[in-house]
């Protein structure tokens, strides 16, 4: 498969809701296509998870803990385009919704 793009945009999206997550890659996607830029690629990246131990009780029961955990959901979208596009114009003034960091690499 041969890409004749110049330019690459890497874009880097991480949620804990995994909803929100793939709403925001459908709405880049849509974006870039409203433009006639057609070569993207999405690459979901391992889930993190964190597990946080706490006592539930603070002076006994030292045996009876509580688990709760946090997962952050991971998104990587390569956008390969022509130099000639202003694409990182339309991802910077893109309305995500609020609870999804996104981070925008030029190569």
């Amino acid at each position: 498969m041969e890409i004749k793009s110049n330019e690459k945009i890497r874009v880097r999206l991480e949620s804990f809701n995994h909803e929100l997550l793939n709403t925001s890659c459908q709405k880049i996607i849509e974006i870039t296509q409203n433009n006639n830029v057609n070569n993207i690629g999405v690459i979901s990246l391992p889930t993190d998870k964190r597990i946080y131990c706490v006592l539930r009780s603070p002076h006994v029961n030292k045996d009876s803990r509580e688990h709760f955990e946090i997962r952050i959901h991971k998104r990587i979208l390569e956008i390969y385009y022509d130099s000639s596009i202003n694409i990182f114009d339309l991802l910077v003034k893109s309305d995500l919704p609020p609870g999804v960091l996104y981070r925008i690499c030029l190569s």
